[in-house]
């Protein structure tokens, strides 16, 4: 009978252990060590190519490709920061410790969901743009950032990384565990893609409660714990955007904001969550249904925030205020929208927007008869003091149709974008 025991113990261990994929982080060491002691630099990036990136596991190959690393990336990271690089490499060969506790967590998952589909947990070694994400099925561990604590170098970086500094003195190891199972539960979600910020902050949400439920734990980021202190603020201020195709003021951003807190999204995320669970009579089922919820279906997504009581108005409410105070394109100096007789000696365009706009950011496009009748931008002269308007340099033809599509990456000091804009204009 001990023998069948023992058995299946070592069964059940090696089924297990299949979910966790370790060897691309060895590969990358033994690459490491060989472009250390060469003085070529090409054959240190071959070696790079053939001995890591070739050789890499599907879960390496996915996040290559899901943040575009190159050889080239690899191999400057290698040679301008190797303090960094001799200081965390202790960290990451330290796989195996956290390897049980991953395991308890998917099992704990499985018990919260019996639906809970296999995923696999890959390990890699990226160029510091993940610390962790998901492709299908993969869970897709960047270990240069996740396995890293306070002890390890960062003298060398430049300001680019600040980013990485700031999250490497919260520790990010000591809760390794709590972001394999967050990044699970997204290979069980429908997307991981919202087509808005409320959509994306929903899906982040979701995966972020159900995690600290799984673990029985609360979300060990800091942005929790900020926005329960900081509640009303917080609300008022997502509620102005959540409607905005763009997350740069709340998601995957730093602390530059007004709430000098990073990725505030995911406290809003996890509070309609928790919101609605504490609300549901048949917790499994709260789970399941958010798990499983079509989030880019803008009737479903609502129904879900609204029943869960986090915002004191209807999500349509919102929509009315979000699309009224839309900043909207006023006036171009040089002629009316629309002309058909304008002047072909112009030489810039100056265009003026209702509100105060955000000069970090611009986009221009092709209108609806495309690149022939395009109204190129030669130069783009910048935004006015007040930043209520913007010139740009033209060259223009006579008797010649132009189109230019100003595209909603415009967007207000609040980050509230532009409704997409055609100038269609026809020269004399």
């Amino acid at each position: 009978m001990k023998k069948i025991f023992f058995l299946l113990i070592i069964t059940f261990q090696s089924i297990n252990s299949q979910n966790i994929v370790k060897y691309d982080v060895e590969n990358f060491w033994e690459a490491y060590d060989r472009i250390v002691t060469s003085n070529d630099s090409l054959d240190q990036l071959r070696i790079i190519q053939r001995d890591y990136i070739e050789n890499g596991s599907p879960g390496l190959q996915a996040m290559i490709d899901a943040r575009r690393y190159t050889p080239e990336q690899y191999l400057f990271a290698i040679q301008n920061y190797p303090k960094f690089w001799s200081s965390i490499r202790r960290q990451t060969q330290q796989i195996n410790s956290y390897s049980d506790e991953i395991e308890i967590g998917i099992n704990r998952l499985k018990n919260l969901y019996p639906s809970l589909r296999p995923a696999k947990v890959y390990f890699t070694i990226g160029v510091f743009r993940s610390n962790g994400t998901t492709v299908g099925n993969k869970v897709l561990i960047g270990s240069e950032m996740s396995l890293s604590d306070s002890t390890v170098v960062v003298e060398e970086f430049p300001e680019t990384l600040d980013y990485f500094k700031d999250y490497i003195a919260t520790n990010p190891n000591k809760n390794l565990s709590f972001l394999n199972i967050h990044e699970y539960i997204h290979t069980q979600q429908k997307t991981t893609i919202g087509k808005n910020l409320l959509s994306q902050t929903v899906i982040e949400g979701v995966a972020e409660f159900i995690a600290s439920l799984a673990l029985n734990i609360k979300s060990p980021n800091p942005q929790i714990t900020f926005g329960e202190k900081n509640m009303k603020q917080v609300r008022k201020a997502f509620s102005k955007e959540m409607f905005s195709p763009h997350f740069n003021n709340w998601l995957w951003n730093d602390a530059e904001n007004t709430f000098k807190m990073r990725d505030l999204s995911y406290y809003v995320g996890y509070a309609i969550a928790e919101a609605f669970y504490t609300s549901s009579d048949d917790k499994k089922e709260a789970i399941k249904e958010m798990i499983q919820l079509d989030y880019n279906d803008q009737n479903k997504l609502e129904r879900f925030v609204n029943e869960s009581g986090y915002f004191p108005k209807l999500i349509s409410a919102y929509r009315v205020a979000y699309e009224s105070n839309k900043p909207k394109i006023k006036s171009i100096d040089q002629f009316e929208n629309g002309n058909q007789n304008v002047d072909s000696e112009i030489e810039v365009i100056t265009v003026n927007f209702s509100s105060k706009m955000d000069n970090r950011f611009r986009g221009f496009d092709y209108g609806p008869l495309g690149e022939q009748n395009v109204l190129r931008v030669h130069e783009f002269l910048g935004f006015s003091e007040d930043q209520k308007s913007l010139s740009f340099r033209v060259s223009l033809k006579p008797n010649k149709r132009y189109q230019l599509t100003l595209t909603n990456s415009f967007r207000d000091e609040n980050g509230i974008p532009i409704t997409p804009y055609l100038i269609d204009i026809k020269t004399n």
